[in-house]
């Protein structure tokens, strides 16, 4: 199966080992991996602070790099979830919107992909730790995926998954509502990071990377250092 990585734009600044764990673990259940280079932004900063024709200008750009791709895969709820929000976005455009529709048809987050798409459950991970998992905003309310990182990581020896309180709140992040709302989102953050100390958990693992600085980088200025880790690192590390 031929698999085309979309590496996110925060993986690819903050985080490139997200994407070596993705490409990894895609190759160790069977997958052909390749890496289009003329990806760029999704469009989602630029499309949720209300620029929407600057924003299709990206997302044409990406309509082009994966136009021919068999699955577009990538380690964010968020960025695919923007994906496939394209054919909403290009409604009625005779020139983009069969592309728009194509690329959503496609795309997938990485552990919906392993789940719904291959049909695995259990990746042979082993991750000794006691974890809690923060449930993304746009990977469960955009992209509508709830299950799929959770039966991967109930299968991964080793590791004690602790339910996250009130799982459901945001992180406060939101992209640019961080930003241009920094007193309500630094408020959201330290009440997660309340919320994630109570697990006692050793590591915040999350599906989103953005998520994850958030969260990190406050429960760090506050004392608390639990350490972050994409799904990724989790569920491609074996012994």
């Amino acid at each position: 199966m031929k698999v085309s990585l979309m590496i996110t734009c925060m993986c690819d600044i903050f985080a490139s080992n997200v994407g070596k764990d993705t490409v990894e673990l895609l190759e160790r259940l069977g997958c052909e991996v390749d890496f289009p280079e003329q990806q760029t932004c999704c469009g989602q900063p630029a499309f949720n602070s209300g620029y929407l024709e600057d924003s299709k200008e990206a997302m044409k750009q990406m309509m082009k790099a994966f136009q021919h791709s068999e699955y577009v895969v990538g380690p964010s709820g968020s960025c695919i979830g923007m994906l496939r929000e394209y054919p909403k976005i290009f409604e009625g455009d005779p020139v983009w919107e069969k592309e728009a529709k194509a690329l959503a048809s496609k795309s997938y987050e990485v552990t919906q992909f392993i789940v719904d798409v291959l049909g695995i459950e259990d990746v042979g991970a082993t991750f000794r730790g006691r974890v809690t998992y923060h449930p993304s905003c746009h990977m469960t309310r955009i992209l509508g995926v709830k299950d799929a990182p959770l039966k991967l990581l109930q299968n991964v020896k080793g590791l004690e998954l602790v339910e996250l309180p009130v799982k459901e709140d945001c992180c406060g992040f939101g992209g640019t509502f961080a930003v241009k709302n920094e007193a309500i989102s630094s408020a959201m953050t330290k009440e997660k990071s309340r919320h994630v100390s109570e697990t006692k958990a050793e590591y915040l693992i999350g599906s989103d990377m953005a998520c994850l600085m958030n969260i990190g980088g406050m429960m760090e200025r506050e004392g608390k250092y639990v350490k972050i880790a994409h799904i990724t690192e989790v569920l491609n590390h074996h012994e």
